[in-house]
């Protein structure tokens, strides 16, 4: 969120646990303390006008005495417990205002096609916005990719999965981005006319790895979208800036210095977006992505994939 911060004027302070955090590597004058010390976070955030939480690790207990003591948290402790107990709590609130949650009924005797990702984001004020319905691609031994719009989505299927999403956050008084982790279902019946639905898988009251895209793909990206968010300004256009939008994770190698194969991506395409997070370069871990946007899904696919597979060491030409 940092770039969006100094765009728009907005002081940002980070809590991290050490300066090797990619956050406390970017924003200046990192506060280094252990985000589940209830003290620590007490006196952090007497520091600001807004406490936004991106650690799904921080206690609820403390952040709701932090809001009995006047310190505004966004989105809410209320809201957040949905996601620190999304087994429980989460399923049982989304069954009561009739949205159909993975492992309940609705989750039964039904094939799933695909994961798709609803982002939206909502202001104290109650407006709120929407980006196109992605779809994620998980991808055995190299980096997951998200495309966006889900390709091949029905129209009707997407808006009510950004429907579901919406209603959500209105629900759950979420304030901020929320990313609704949905499976396209079908049941084994109809599968022969293609009738199709969504299940909620989990919710991320943050940005999102879905959103990721957006940065690149969007007029206004998650990141600068949460702030507006929680600070209660209007909200961006979310509307994508190309028909499609492909972001591949760049996974660790065997070798720490990554310099040399993004420099030849950077030659080899130079529409192809980098962002690498300043972590230390380990096989398997995500170290980063890549995204691609244009006209041809197919080419755009394939332009993300070869970026991330060349930087992560898969391939050499």
């Amino acid at each position: 969120m940092y770039p969006a911060a100094v765009a728009l004027g907005i002081r940002l302070r980070v809590l991290a646990g050490s300066t090797a955090e990619s956050a406390a590597r970017v924003v200046p004058e990192p506060v280094l303390g252990d985000c589940r010390d209830a003290a620590v976070l007490a006196a952090f955030a007497q520091l600001s006008d807004v406490l936004t939480v991106a650690d799904a690790q921080v206690s609820v207990a403390a952040l709701e005495k932090l809001e009995a003591d006047g310190v505004v948290v966004r989105p809410s402790p209320a809201a957040l417990a949905y996601v620190q107990d999304p087994s429980v709590a989460m399923r049982r609130r989304l069954t009561e205002f009739g949205e159909e949650v993975a492992g309940h009924e609705a989750g039964q005797g039904v094939a799933r096609r695909r994961e798709l990702a609803a982002l939206v984001a909502r202001s104290p004020s109650g407006q709120g916005a929407a980006w196109p319905v992605a779809e994620r691609v998980r991808v055995a031994g190299t980096g997951d990719e998200v495309i966006a719009p889900a390709p091949g989505l029905d129209p009707a299927l997407a808006a009510r999965a950004t429907e579901v999403a919406l209603r959500i956050a209105g629900e759950l008084g979420v304030v901020g981005v929320l990313a609704v982790e949905l499976s396209e279902v079908v049941d084994p019946s109809t599968e022969l006319d293609g009738t199709a639905s969504v299940v909620v898988d989990d919710l991320a009251m943050r940005p999102h790895d879905a959103g990721r895209w957006t940065v690149d793909g969007a007029v206004t990206s998650q990141f600068e979208q949460h702030l507006r968010a929680v600070l209660d300004l209007p909200l961006g256009d979310p509307r994508p800036r190309a028909p499609w939008s492909v972001t591949v994770d760049v996974l660790g190698c065997d070798y720490p210095d990554l310099y040399r194969s993004y420099l030849h991506v950077m030659a080899h395409d130079p529409g192809v977006k980098v962002h690498l997070y300043g972590k230390d370069v380990s096989p398997g871990t995500v170290v980063g992505h890549v995204t691609v946007c244009g006209e041809d899904l197919d080419d755009v696919r394939a332009r993300a994939r070869h970026a991330a597979d060349f930087i992560a060491g898969v391939i050499d030409k």
